[in-house]
């Protein structure tokens, strides 16, 4: 009994528990829980070998003789079949011939065996080799921690987690790296407090690049790894292989996207549950014991079945037409984003099993329309955005939607803390691309990437890994077909396609070779380096100031006065976006103080007329200015001595 007991331990238990215990995503597929994966262990240990004890106790039927000889059999046969496994992985031999040789070192062990005691001895003390080997599975394989999970704080989930850590990204738009930064190069903590915050505790890419300036280009290289080469619609039948299907046979995925659909129906909207229970485990452990001890080559990984698509899920996910525009999505720009943010909160949570959270949000991208308190103001979907006065006011509303990007950004570090997932995640915060207001190049194509590269390429980047606490600045090159290889080996997962980018685990590529695609398939190369942030220009020494009684004189017509005459701040609405015109006698470059209730808000210039004929417009960042009910807005001249003269407002 123990000779077999030993055997059957080195054809069978070994082996399996080896590949299963190197397989713990083989049991997170098929959604295995605790009592499924020992109750698979216990089969592996004892049936085989119960069912060859079986058939030598019934031998015992036929007298000593047959025992005998029955027993000696069964040594050639688990010693032929141990030598296919070892000849298989240490002789070039396959098939035929390796069989003939394990049936030649069978047959000779067999006769060692009957012949000497030396080989019995040997094998009744091998006989511990399966409870060893079921040890070693339970307690030192990476599968052990779905037996036994690891908990230092008791939180719920540790087994999925120490496995496959969950994954939070949060992907921003049209945010320039520099605009974060304050004169020193660092982010700027006073403006910024919670990027600032994020940045202390995870690691700062300071040299990431996007590839792109659209996002229809940038989003996909993002998350297939791969540079833009082809025009095509950002969707899950244009680009099969993405973060979304590499993740999905182990990960559940929550996923948020505003103007792409990477993300297949099979795995975030409807997601095909695989088959599960004991007996798909005990099937599919059976097919695994045949390619073991099969004679010919064979793709030992258990692992690799996740990423079969069903049936189900190929029709599931060919049930909508195929977009060719790569803006097909692009009415979702209106989408109220704050809302999406709030259903991303909201799942933010540890769970049993391992989970990507995903957003791609639109902010702090235009259209800009939320100070940094996270009010809202209305303006004209035809403002300006370029030409003196108008890019600078612009850059203004910019960063006053980043301020409120920033608070985004702190509720989201506090609700993972809160809910316990801060320290189990890893945690992505970047953008797809930036945007310049360098004056004569605003925006993001190709005349701004060559004139301000440093505003449309470089973006914000930062990677906080499981447990870590201290924050690092890591200055390689990094360009954002980088980020799903690196995403992907801090989360333990393979990626079955071949990728442009490298992982953050990996040597990091030459200096100097940096790319951006304004088109598929032609990328520019762009310079190397960190870009320094931009002068912010001075807050004129008016802002903030109380202005009393003033000389009047002229005059100005102001849009939407009425909105002053009764606010109501609960409603999460103020008239922060001062516009209209002066008389044509105003020359171009007077200055305009914009007062509200006697405290100035703001100076700005007057510029030549727009389209709409406005010459000059206003931000009034600080909704401390403002008050519920009637609020007076005033607009003042400031002479050419420095005085102020009050103007009509009509």
């Amino acid at each position: 009994m123990l000779e077999i007991v030993a055997l059957v331990g080195l054809v069978v238990t070994q082996p399996l528990l080896d590949v299963l215990g190197r397989s713990p995503d083989f049991f997170l597929f098929h959604r295995a829980d605790r009592e499924q994966v020992l109750l698979l262990v216990g089969l592996i240990a004892v049936a085989p070998t119960g069912a060859l004890l079986l058939l030598g106790a019934l031998t015992r039927l036929g007298g000593r003789m047959a025992r005998s000889v029955t027993h000696t059999l069964l040594v050639g046969l688990l010693i032929a079949a141990l030598a296919v496994q070892i000849g298989r992985h240490g002789t070039p031999l396959r098939g035929v011939p390796l069989l003939l040789v394990a049936g030649v070192v069978g047959v000779a062990a067999a006769v060692a065996h009957r012949r000497w005691r030396t080989p019995g001895r040997v094998l009744r003390v091998a006989a511990a080799g399966p409870l060893a080997f079921v040890g070693i599975f339970l307690l030192l394989s990476p599968s052990s921690v779905l037996v036994l999970p690891r908990s230092a704080d008791g939180a719920t989930g540790t087994a999925a987690t120490t496995v496959h850590p969950p994954v939070v990204m949060l992907i921003l738009d049209e945010l320039p790296l520099v605009s974060l930064l304050g004169p020193d190069g660092r982010i700027d903590a006073t403006r910024f407090p919670h990027f600032a915050e994020l940045a202390a505790g995870s690691t700062w890419y300071r040299n990431a690049t996007g590839v792109s300036g659209w996002t229809p280009y940038a989003l996909p290289a993002m998350l297939t790894g791969r540079y833009p080469a082809r025009d095509a619609a950002p969707h899950y039948a244009q680009y099969p292989d993405n973060l979304f299907t590499a993740f999905g046979g182990l990960y559940d995925i929550r996923a948020e996207e505003s103007i792409t659909r990477l993300c297949p129906p099979s795995r975030c909207e409807q997601p095909v549950s695989p088959e599960q229970g004991l007996g798909v485990l005990v099937r599919e452990t059976r097919g695994l014991l045949g390619q073991i001890t099969a004679p010919h080559e064979s793709r030992i990984d258990p692992e690799d079945s996740y990423r079969e698509q069903t049936a189900a899920e190929a029709g599931l996910d060919a049930a909508e037409p195929i977009p060719d525009d790569p803006k097909f999505r692009w009415d979702n720009l209106d989408d109220n984003q704050p809302a999406r943010f709030t259903s991303f909160l909201a799942g933010l949570k540890p769970t049993p099993r391992p989970t990507l959270h995903f957003l791609h949000l639109l902010m702090p991208h235009s259209p800009w329309q939320f100070l940094p308190s996270g009010a809202r103001y209305d303006g004209p979907e035809d403002l300006p955005n370029e030409g003196a006065g108008w890019v600078e006011l612009a850059r203004q509303r910019h960063l006053a939607q980043l301020g409120y990007t920033d608070r985004l950004i702190g509720e989201t570090l506090r609700t993972l803390r809160a809910t316990g997932l801060y320290d189990q995640a890893t945690v992505v915060v970047t953008a797809d691309h930036g945007v310049s207001f360098s004056k004569g190049y605003q925006g993001r194509g190709m005349d701004a990437i060559k004139a301000a590269p440093g505003e449309v390429a470089w973006v914000p980047l930062f990677v906080k890994t499981p447990g870590q606490r201290a924050g690092r600045v890591d200055d390689r090159n990094w360009e954002h077909v980088d980020l799903l290889p690196t995403v992907a080996d801090e989360a333990g997962i393979r990626i079955p396609w071949r990728v442009d980018g490298r992982s953050a685990r990996d040597t990091p590529r030459a200096a100097g070779q940096k790319h951006f695609y304004d088109r598929p398939g032609e990328p520019t190369p762009i310079p190397d380096g960190v870009p320094k942030p931009p002068p912010l220009p001075a807050v004129h020494p008016l802002v903030g100031t109380t202005v009393g009684e003033r000389p009047s004189g002229g005059s100005a017509r102001v849009a939407d006065l009425a909105g002053f005459r009764a606010i109501d701040p609960d409603t999460g609405t103020l008239p922060a976006l001062i516009w209209g015109t002066v008389p044509e006698g105003v020359p171009d470059g007077t200055l305009l103080a914009v007062a509200v209730n006697g405290r100035v808000g703001a100076v700005v210039p007057v510029v030549p007329p727009d389209p709409g004929g406005r010459r000059f417009a206003a931000l009034l960042a600080d909704d401390q200015l403002f008050h519920a009910g009637q609020n007076r807005l005033d607009v003042y001249q400031i002479t050419t001595d420095g005085g102020l003269r009050l103007l009509a407002l009509s």
